[in-house]
């Protein structure tokens, strides 16, 4: 059981795809948490 779960979460982190995703998920919001807190107006780089 415990090896089936690890192994799963060894998939989970390995897989280049879920990552890229998280990665694209996270980069949005952030984009969006910038944007909404600094009224669109400034840009950060």
């Amino acid at each position: 059981m415990t090896q089936r779960i690890s192994k799963y979460q060894r998939f989970k982190m390995m897989n280049p795809v879920i990552q890229f995703l998280k990665f694209i998920y996270l980069s949005i919001k952030i984009m969006f948490v910038v944007a909404g807190g600094h009224g669109g107006t400034r840009k950060v780089n």
